[in-house]
């Protein structure tokens, strides 16, 4: 009889903004039922760019079977360079603009009475480190925003941390840059192809599965 497959939990979101696609869903949808090891496949999820509604088709994942071994979320963040690991989530909702459905929060807790930040529980340096031995850029992130991402990233880390049935599943987020195809509506800004993004997410995701204690080594920014 063979053994059940464990999961790793991928989600992207939908466009948002105007844009006609968004990268972290096409390099989630690209990765769906990915044989990452023995016994270890890609379950991918498209969930909307909507306060609420993204955490909510979360929920849905996350309950659906067995926990997963890990669960990594992937936004958009157009204007950065390359593959970005966040560190850490915050407790708060100040959206500049307004979501796919209108809803435009300020100043509000994701979680009403939960603390005031998550730290990622993937081994976030090691994956950059793994990213740029192949020549990908990548870097880690001290910023998630106060838009939609920080807000599943927050969700996410709380739910991990609160849940028993949860217990012990790591979990983090990655922001992605533009594709070239997205550079005639954002000309000057910086991209980075599709597959070598589908292939850095693939490496972030192997390494994770692997490295159980992230490496020490300088990562962090003077502003």
């Amino acid at each position: 009889m063979s053994t059940p497959l464990r999961r790793v939990l991928l989600t992207g979101f939908e466009s948002f903004g105007g844009d006609a696609l968004n990268p972290s869903w096409e390099v989630a949808r690209a990765l769906d039922r990915e044989v990452l090891a023995s016994g270890v496949v890609v379950e991918s999820v498209c969930l909307p760019c909507v306060f609420d509604d993204g955490v909510a088709r979360l929920d849905e994942h996350l309950a659906a079977g067995a926990p997963p071994l890990l669960v990594v979320a992937l936004g958009l963040a157009g204007g950065r360079a390359g593959i970005t690991l966040e560190r850490v989530a915050i407790n708060i909702d100040d959206a500049r603009i307004a979501d796919n459905a209108g809803r435009q929060p300020v100043d509000r807790p994701v979680v009403p009475g939960a603390p005031a930040a998550y730290f990622s529980t993937l081994p976030i340096k090691a994956m950059v480190r793994a990213l740029q031995a192949t020549g990908l850029p990548a870097a880690v992130s001290n910023t998630a925003g106060t838009f939609v991402c920080n807000h599943l990233f927050f969700a996410l880390m709380h739910r991990l941390a609160t849940r028993l049935p949860l217990a012990g599943v790591r979990g983090g987020f990655a922001h992605l840059p533009w594709l070239p195809a997205q550079l005639a509506e954002h000309a000057g800004e910086p991209a980075l192809a599709l597959g070598e993004q589908v292939e850095g997410v693939r490496l972030m995701l192997r390494t994770a599965l692997h490295v159980d204690t992230d490496i020490v080594e300088g990562g962090g920014t003077l502003h």
